[in-house]
């Protein structure tokens, strides 16, 4: 690689996480071999697969810096522990069921590098297995009574409607580019929540910090979306709904925190549980009282965050 051209780039560190998935993490890695970005460095971090032979990654990408967990740390665990052994001005994060336009990179980074004042930027991104079809193009802010929040341009045919670079309500943990002395300044992301609304979290913290998040319509992923979680699953109701509401209390205060606590227990509980009963689905409502139960026994510790040390 031409070392006077990295001068100019500064290091990215590209960091996702495997879990039972080698081959489609192969996938991944071999998109990334056609990125036009020239200085890069590739963590990835095999979440202790319990029926997966996640040697082969390393095998077949010798170069990148491969890490075993000794236990699944969730997303947010997992990558924490890349992030301290990478090197990069700024890390993305990246699901390992994505694959990725070659120049997708250059214009996070030049977005980031002339505007000190933004702490993450999310790509644009399409559905994989699809004609073109968007996931998404930017959030609306996350309303601090409901915790709920929509993603532009779901569903949408991408013809270039949102090929555009603006702040956005939160982040899209698919893909995420944040620079290092973010991390330092806020901390790294909450591994108390282990799956789901950590991304949300994140960003909450680092907008409270004055940092600003946004969207960068020019770079383009795609997404396969859920190849690693069942969707409508009682794992993924589970951990969705636990993470819903320990956003909420977490990233609010005072009357906000008092009316959101009570918008979910007393209008989102009932609402859900019939939905499910009506639906015949008791297994996910008792993946969703399971979430609820956890919130109701669980304190302090839910307001931990992990700091960038290295």
């Amino acid at each position: 690689m031409n070392t006077e051209k990295q001068k100019n780039f500064p290091l990215v560190s590209v960091i996702t996480i495997n879990y039972n998935q080698s081959g489609v993490t192969i996938e991944f890695l071999n998109s990334m071999q056609h990125c036009t970005y020239p200085n890069l460095e590739i963590g990835v971090v095999d979440n202790a697969s319990p029926t997966d032979n996640p040697e082969i990654i390393k095998e077949k990408f010798p170069a990148i810096n491969f890490i075993k967990s000794k236990k699944n740390l969730g997303f947010a665990g997992g990558n924490n522990l890349a992030v301290r052994e990478a090197k990069g001005k700024y890390m993305l994060f990246i699901n390992n069921d994505t694959e990725v336009e070659p120049g997708f990179l250059e214009p996070m980074v030049g977005l980031l590098e002339n505007n000190p004042e933004i702490g993450m930027v999310s790509p644009r991104i399409q559905y994989f297995h699809s004609d073109h079809i968007l996931q998404f193009a930017g959030f609306t802010p996350i309303h601090p009574i409901t915790t709920r929040s929509f993603a532009i341009g779901f569903g949408e045919k991408d013809t270039g409607q949102y090929n555009m670079t603006c702040e956005t309500g939160s982040i899209f943990g698919a893909a995420m580019l944040v620079p290092r002395i973010v991390m330092e300044k806020v901390g790294l992301m909450a591994e108390v929540f282990f799956l789901y609304y950590e991304e949300h979290d994140w960003a909450a913290h680092i907008l409270r910090a004055g940092y600003k998040v946004y969207f960068q319509g020019e770079s383009l992923v795609l997404h396969k979306e859920s190849i690693s979680t069942v969707k409508n699953s009682p794992f993924q109701i589970y951990y969705m709904t636990r993470g819903r509401v320990l956003y909420a209390r977490r990233n609010s205060t005072g009357m906000l925190k008092l009316l959101s606590l009570l918008y979910i227990y007393l209008i989102t509980i009932p609402k859900i549980t019939l939905e499910y009963l009506i639906k015949g689905r008791p297994d996910l409502m008792v993946a969703f009282w399971k979430a609820m139960y956890w919130n109701i026994i669980h304190h302090k510790e839910v307001y931990n965050t992990e700091k960038l040390t290295n």
